[in-house]
């Protein structure tokens, strides 16, 4: 019996609690299968003794390379029950990144779903050297179908011994500045962020939740705060505007995690402006910035139901909330904010020698408190620079208004030094967005002889409209001035996108500066 009078809950509590609170509920729907909550808490159960079974203990790495099905929350679930540490791979990752995470973190059994990844598996279990099982969701060509196994066993009352400060998920960042770091977050961390979701996000009782983001990331996160309150999660394998809007009419879907390409796919699907959208009650978007000129546009078409969710994986899913009622189109420059941050987590904008700056003054994001990761896997160093001096570093440039809102201006690393002056391009995309022809634009600084970095934007039209670079430099330039005027502006059918769904500006640069020994200039 734990005799700690001041034990904390971990994460393996709450899913413990949410499981058994509402027992009969729909706890997922997926491709034509439904699970009630008790259906739920017996295959975590099933799961966790599954793994245990074949020697998978305390402070072993499981990684798992799925889609949205409800077996990945399961098999998470079941990896904290036997004291392992959780780790998903992207299911649209590289082969040599899987095959990195799972060498990385050390991994000794890999979950694969074999509907979709079979291939990929093959590879990985090949590739990857740590490991000592490989499991399928399933019957597949590698490994053992650990369904049937789970099916094997009856279910038990779940194990919830784990600390707060016992690691209990591997979430690695995407690869695109090098190598994927593997952020370690414990229990403490990801209870916060639980326990600020159910307080901040507007989700109401019972919300049935549409899940067509990639379940391996972000909204891995959202779960729970939707089954503690009585709720349902639809999952989706992956975004579809008809698939979205058919379940919604459908499902009477009430709340979603949405990135703005995503809302903007929304907006110019011609289905969208006909479709039944009155049981929509909160949408929560972020990831990524959004155009304050399509959130308006958003706004109109969905209603007063946009939240935004501002933090980063170091500091998992909720530092800062812009909230429903906050989204005001009669205050436009709010709708460029990120909102206000959360009672509970500690953020202030620094300047270079982690000194305060005054509102209004542009300085880097800094957060520090329960939330925060315990640092990168395997990596001291980048540890300590990301952690110095007692805050998260986020790397993200903003500054705060007279009245608390938090304004993102960009990533320090996107900052473009042309002629002497830095440019934000955050700024400068918010503007072009704003155009009535413009339906996604990104920002990139070029090499260029005379000005070290010019300014290039790379801007996709609204179909059927029509606008030439020169409108769009002559409006960048009355609205910024002259520094902030692109150089050039290329028109292309699409921008790159990393799997999260976020512009991928180093994919974008690389095309530009292939002929540089360095990327800056």
């Amino acid at each position: 019996m734990d005799t700690d009078l001041h034990r904390r809950p971990s994460y393996s509590d709450l899913i413990d609690r949410a499981l058994s609170r509402f027992p009969h509920h729909i706890a997922f729907k997926s491709a034509g299968e439904t699970w009630t909550y008790e259906h739920t808490r017996s295959r975590v159960s099933q799961f966790a003794q599954a793994l245990s079974d074949l020697g998978v203990r305390r402070g072993d790495g499981i990684v798992v390379l799925s889609g949205n099905r409800p077996e990945v929350f399961c098999v998470m679930a079941a990896a904290l029950q036997v004291g392992a540490r959780y780790a998903p791979l992207h299911p649209l990752g590289g082969l040599e990144d899987h095959v990195f995470i799972c060498e990385d973190s050390q991994a000794k059994a890999f979950v694969y779903d074999p509907r979709h990844h079979e291939d990929a598996a093959v590879q990985i279990a090949t590739a990857a050297r740590s490991l000592a099982h490989v499991l399928a969701l399933g019957p597949g060509k590698v490994g053992h179908d650990l369904n049937a196994m789970a099916r094997e066993r009856e279910p038990r009352p779940l194990n919830t011994d784990a600390r707060e400060e016992d690691l209990a998920l591997l979430m690695y960042t995407g690869g695109t500045t090098g190598r994927p770091k593997g952020v370690m977050q414990p229990h403490r961390s990801i209870v916060t962020n639980v326990m600020l979701a159910l307080a901040e996000w507007q989700l109401g009782e019972a919300p049935i939740f549409l899940g067509c983001a990639p379940l391996s990331h972000g909204l891995l996160h959202m779960v729970l705060p939707v089954l503690l309150r009585g709720g349902t999660m639809v999952l989706h394998d992956g975004f579809e505007p008809d698939a979205v809007l058919d379940a919604i009419e459908r499902e009477g879907i009430t709340s979603s995690f949405w990135v703005p390409t995503m809302i903007y796919a929304l907006l110019d699907h011609p289905r969208t402006r006909g479709a039944n959208l009155s049981s929509l009650r909160t949408i929560i978007y972020g990831a990524a910035p959004i155009s304050p000129e399509r959130l308006r546009e958003a706004l109109g078409v969905f209603g007063p139901v946009f939240l935004q969710v501002y933090a980063q994986t170091e500091a998992p899913n909720t530092a800062v909330v812009l909230r429903r009622e906050q989204h005001d189109p009669n205050h436009p420059t709010r709708l460029a904010s990120a909102g206000k941050p959360l009672v509970g987590v500690d953020l202030r904008i620094l300047d270079s020698e982690g000194h305060e700056v005054p509102d209004g003054t542009v300085g880097e994001v800094c957060i520090r408190g329960p939330i925060v990761m315990d640092g990168y896997w395997n990596r001291p160093e980048q540890t300590a620079e990301t952690l110095r001096g007692g805050w998260l570093h986020t790397g993200d440039l903003a500054r705060f208004d007279e009245e608390g809102y938090l304004f993102i201006v960009d990533r320090s690393k996107e900052m473009i030094v042309s002629g002497g002056f830095n440019v934000f391009p955050r700024e400068i995309e918010d503007v072009l967005s704003g155009h009535a022809a413009v339906s996604a634009a990104a920002v990139i600084g070029v090499p260029d002889a005379h000005w070290g970095e010019a300014v290039k934007a790379v801007v996709v039209r609204r179909q059927g409209a029509r606008v030439t670079a020169g409108e769009l430099v002559d409006l960048v330039r009355e609205r910024k001035g002259s520094v902030y005027a692109p150089k050039s502006v290329d028109f292309v059918d699409a921008l790159p996108l990393t799997p999260v769904g976020k512009v991928d500006k180093p994919t974008l640069r690389s095309q530009y500066w292939a002929a540089e020994e360095r990327r800056v200039h």
